[in-house]
């Protein structure tokens, strides 16, 4: 059995949809006060309602990840609701798509400021937080786009993603002294708005080409990240866990026809 984690509380940037609120939902389930972070108002708004019933606390506030003051208002705001800052999960990401050759700087500065930058920054903003906690938690929503396996019109997000599992490396060694953990979560085709706008066929190739022979769930993703929360994870650390349902497994589409 794990302790519990009632009563601690957690930022969950990009919290409003997708695999964030996700998190968020499966926190807020296991007691603990969630502070979503994300750009859009009304989503905040949204997700703040959807949440109301679960045994933590969830509120929300508007902030952009890319902007190191907002990060830090984020965290002075859950400090000051709830009287300190046990866990971050950097979750907010973005992935828009573009063949190598028609990337601007532009686009590849979008990109890396939201996905690498934007989790730098919050860990930045929550490390006093984190060390006063005492058992402060780093959870890092990166992707097996990139760091595993790559996918045209993906390459700077891939990038992105690549870059969080080496910033997680070395930040591990910093802030082991401070007993603060910093793991990373990879998922492979979670069903979110995201997926659903690249289509049906997209999803059902996805699906075809994976060993438990479905997409994921937010709630797989929510489930491994408490994990890294918990004090029983407390020797875990700099580590990533691939949550894909066996996608990266097969050596073709054809080794799933054997199995």
């Amino acid at each position: 059995m794990f302790n519990s984690l009632e009563g601690r509380t957690a930022i969950v940037t990009g919290g409003s949809k997708g695999i964030g609120r996700g998190i968020a939902e499966t926190f807020a389930g296991a007691g603990i006060n969630v502070v979503v972070v994300a750009r859009n108002e009304a989503d905040l708004d949204a997700t703040v309602k959807a949440l109301a019933d679960k045994p933590g606390k969830v509120s929300s506030v508007t902030a952009d990840v890319t902007k190191p003051e907002d990060c830090r208002s984020a965290v002075e705001a859950a400090i000051e609701r709830h009287g300190g800052l046990d866990i971050v999960c950097a979750n907010a990401g973005i992935f828009p798509s573009g063949k190598l050759g028609d990337l601007t700087p532009e686009d590849i500065e979008q990109v890396l400021g939201v996905n690498f930058k934007g989790t730098v920054f919050i860990i930045q903003a929550a490390l006093q937080a984190l060390t006063d906690s005492g058992h402060g938690r780093v959870i890092v929503t990166s992707s097996i786009t990139g760091p595993v396996t790559g996918y045209p019109g993906w390459s700077h997000y891939g990038a992105s993603k690549a870059a969080q599992l080496g910033f997680i490396r070395t930040a591990a060694m910093e802030l082991a002294p401070k007993q603060i953990t910093i793991n990373a979560v990879l998922p492979g085709n979670i069903v979110t708005e995201g997926l659903v706008e690249m289509g049906q066929e997209y999803m059902d190739q996805m699906a075809a080409a994976i060993p438990a022979g479905r997409l994921g769930s937010v709630a797989d993703i929510g489930n491994a990240a408490l994990f890294f929360a918990t004090d029983e994870a407390g020797y875990i650390t700099g580590q990533t866990l691939i949550v894909d349902g066996g996608q990266i497994l097969p050596e073709s589409i054809e080794a799933l026809a054997e199995a």
